[in-house]
């Protein structure tokens, strides 16, 4: 085998392996989107009494506070999902 011919095969390889990672960050991005559209509207009042339930609740909203602005903006272009500043803003003047 030919360097050429191993380069071109390490290449395809490569293009194989960015494809599947692409798609798996498509894939995070739609959980990361459909998480943050469910947390934007949560009301934490409503939420069960049950601290597992809470505690999870907690670590979701952490997660995503962790996520770069582009990464959020991203997930949430993915699920289609618009914020809404009006309504978190009428929903903090009821707290």
């Amino acid at each position: 085998m030919t360097i050429h011919a191993l380069n071109d095969q390490e290449v395809r390889l490569l293009r194989d392996e960015i494809e599947l990672l692409m798609a798996e960050r498509q894939k995070l991005l739609q959980v990361a989107g459909s998480a943050a559209v469910l947390v934007a509207n949560l009301d934490s009042d409503n939420l069960p009494a049950d601290q597992d339930t809470i505690d999870a609740a907690e670590v979701l909203a952490e997660s995503l506070n962790e996520l770069s602005e582009e990464t959020l903006k991203d997930a949430l272009d993915v699920v289609r999902a618009e914020f809404d500043a009006e309504g978190q803003a009428e929903a903090s003047a009821r707290n």
